[in-house]
């Protein structure tokens, strides 16, 4: 696939209106063996996000699956076909605290729950909220899936009832 390109805009001394900067993603990392790829687009940190003139690259920290504290994340994962484990996933099943917007581009691919799975198509959204989850692409072609994951908190009463609570929470990047 290719590196999705990213416009991003910002202003003068002036406060004139103008695009800093054109071209492609800064950040993507392939995971070849688990047919993963993930292009970074840009990351908040903090509310409300601080909008100023001109803005210092914020993906170039090393790669995380949630967004900052109190902040947000867009990234574009592609799920080539062909790569899934002995239990038919093709990523490892984590929970994050954060609520991510899914928004399938292109190709299909199938969410995985503790009780239940769903197909996702090219146009379908999920909202996945701090549940435990798994990924896999059972298509014959790239599944492209933009994700926008907001920082959040879990409720004690809701952690309360999760198995083992939060120890197993993803803090850091894939494959950590």
């Amino acid at each position: 696939m290719s590196i999705p390109r990213r416009v991003v805009t910002g202003h003068t001394s002036a406060g004139v209106s103008v695009v800093l900067s054109d071209g492609p993603v800064p950040v993507s990392k392939d995971l070849p063996d688990d047919g993963v790829s993930f292009h970074e687009v840009w990351n908040t940190a903090g509310a409300p996000a601080p909008i100023t003139a001109t803005q210092d690259e914020p993906t170039l920290a090393a790669l995380a699956v949630p967004p900052p504290e109190r902040g947000t994340k867009i990234r574009i994962n592609e799920f080539a076909p062909g790569h899934l484990d002995e239990r038919g996933l093709q990523s490892p099943v984590h929970r994050t605290a954060t609520v991510d917007y899914g928004i399938v581009l292109e190709g299909e691919i199938t969410l995985v729950l503790d009780d239940s799975e769903v197909t996702l198509r090219a146009g379908d959204i999920v909202v996945q909220r701090g549940t435990d989850h798994a990924w896999a692409n059972r298509g014959d072609g790239t599944a492209r899936v933009v994700f926008v994951l907001v920082d959040g908190e879990f409720d004690p009463a809701l952690t309360a009832t999760l198995p083992g609570g939060l120890a197993g929470l993803t803090r850091g990047g894939p494959r950590d």
